[in-house]
């Protein structure tokens, strides 16, 4: 799904906020905390291993609860990487520290080949 004109402005006005992650990045350094902020039932179709589901609806509300520590390294992914970007802004702004944007989300992971888990 193409992102609407207004929402791609609003991803392009933060992500210079955002740190952004290859896979290659990610994949070379075992502290990040991977949470996916897709639907639920994006979710259910597969997500990468090890990955922990908050959705993008109420990751705000819930992560403090989930994630108390706000130093802990976080790296959120999408489809595509654009509401993963404004996931990671949002928390940022709520003091978390350690926080990234997978580049390319969960299509390029798939893209790569890499495994992907169904539950």
């Amino acid at each position: 799904m193409q992102p609407t004109s207004a929402f791609a402005q609003l991803v392009d006005s933060i992500k210079d906020n955002v740190t952004h992650i290859s896979i290659e990045q990610f994949q070379a350094d075992d502290s990040w905390v991977l949470i996916d902020v897709r639907e639920d039932h994006e979710w259910l179709q597969g997500h990468l291993p090890n990955a922990k589901h908050l959705g993008k609806g109420i990751i705000e509300r819930d992560i403090e609860t989930r994630f108390p520590d706000k130093a802990i390294p976080l790296l959120l992914y999408c489809g595509g990487g654009h509401r993963s970007s404004l996931a990671a802004h949002n928390i940022q702004l709520m003091g978390y520290t350690h926080v990234g944007s997978l580049v390319g989300g969960f299509k390029t992971w798939v893209q790569h080949q890499f495994p992907v888990v169904q539950d």
